[in-house]
């Protein structure tokens, strides 16, 4: 659901660039209390997961495809301040290296995508495990409610926001009604990857999905005379994370160097949407699509598989740097703040 240049008119733009700026400075601040010595790699593996399926349009309708947004996914594995943070680092590398979302539009697409999509997931999620009782299928059920409903809800809120300042004039209720309905379809597919990804992380690291805080029992021995608590294993060191971080941080490089080459290439929902309803038409071609990775492919490279396995391994290394660049630094600060 990246929205392209042209879509909206200066005033708006400008005003959710504003806004953008400014969730993404408080979600630096609280990141603050979310990142570790564990979390701060993790969120960057997080960024790279999601950089890497954002590729893997899937279909959903005849003629049109959708694919992860990945909000409530990074804010139940950890936590809503670094979500935002994960999907902003995801949509600039985007953005700015492969022309993929507009870059007037990036204030748009940041909070549609990764303010609106975190908060909404997270609010979703923890209503759920909070009125369940703690368990790994309450997380594994929160977290595909949640993600399902933060698709339709961000498009829905693109709707209002192209209603208000868009450059072409829409009927409300018929364009609501189109991108709601098709992305209900998407979020649950959103919703099953969530999942999926959410209850693979439990199974192996449960320390390591921020939603689950708190979930394991404390072990006790059971003996004639009665229960007695085992002594729990002190936290893993950074260092045991590392299989965590090689094994998704291989996963992510299979699949945006080699599965991406089999998603759907039907458009996606908004795209769909905007011709079929004719307010595509003030739509303007990136200012860097001529680039050398732009449309996720390299300049030169004639095979097709090969420049787009490329592409996809070397924006899964931009999202890796340039999210490490920002959790490290926000861990730091915080480390010197500690010791001031």
């Amino acid at each position: 659901m990246h929205v392209p240049d042209g879509f909206f008119n200066a005033p708006v733009s400008l005003a959710a660039g504003v806004f953008a700026a400014a969730g993404v400075a408080v979600c630096l601040k609280g990141a603050r209390n979310e990142l570790n010595d564990r979390t701060a790699p993790m969120a960057g593996l997080v960024a790279a997961f999601i950089f890497a399926v954002q590729m893997l349009n899937f279909p959903v309708a005849a003629g049109t495809s959708g694919h992860l947004l990945g909000g409530a996914l990074a804010a139940i594995l950890v936590g809503p301040y670094t979500a935002v943070l994960c999907v902003a680092v995801v949509l600039l590398v985007q953005g700015f290296f492969f022309a993929d979302g507009g870059l007037t539009a990036l204030g748009i697409n940041i909070t549609l995508m990764a303010v609106v999509t975190s908060v909404v997931g997270w609010a979703v999620f923890r209503l759920i495990t909070r009125s369940a009782p703690r368990s790994r299928t309450a997380v594994v059920v929160g977290s595909f409610v949640a993600a399902a409903v933060s698709v339709p809800v961000s498009a829905l809120a693109f709707t209002a926001l192209f209603w208000i300042g868009g450059t072409a004039p829409i009927d409300l209720a018929a364009v609501a009604a189109a991108m709601g309905g098709v992305h209900v379809l998407i979020g649950l597919g959103e919703g099953l990857i969530t999942a999926l990804t959410v209850s693979s992380v439990l199974a192996v690291r449960p320390d390591l999905v921020y939603g689950a805080a708190g979930l394991a029992r404390r072990l006790v021995l059971r003996t004639a005379d009665g229960e007695v608590p085992v002594e729990e294993p002190a936290p893993a060191p950074k260092a045991g994370i590392r299989p965590v971080l090689l094994g998704g941080g291989l996963i992510a490089v299979l699949l945006a160097g080699v599965v991406s080459f089999y998603a759907s290439g039907s458009p996606d929902g908004l795209e769909r949407v905007a011709a079929d309803k004719g307010f595509n038409a003030g739509e303007k071609a990136s200012s860097v699509g001529h680039w050398p990775l732009a449309d996720y492919g390299v300049k030169g490279v004639e095979n097709e598989r090969l420049s787009l396995g490329v592409a996809g391994v070397a924006g899964v290394g931009l999202t890796v740097l340039a999210g490490g660049a920002v959790f490290y630094t926000v861990r730091r600060r915080n480390r010197d703040r500690a010791a001031a």
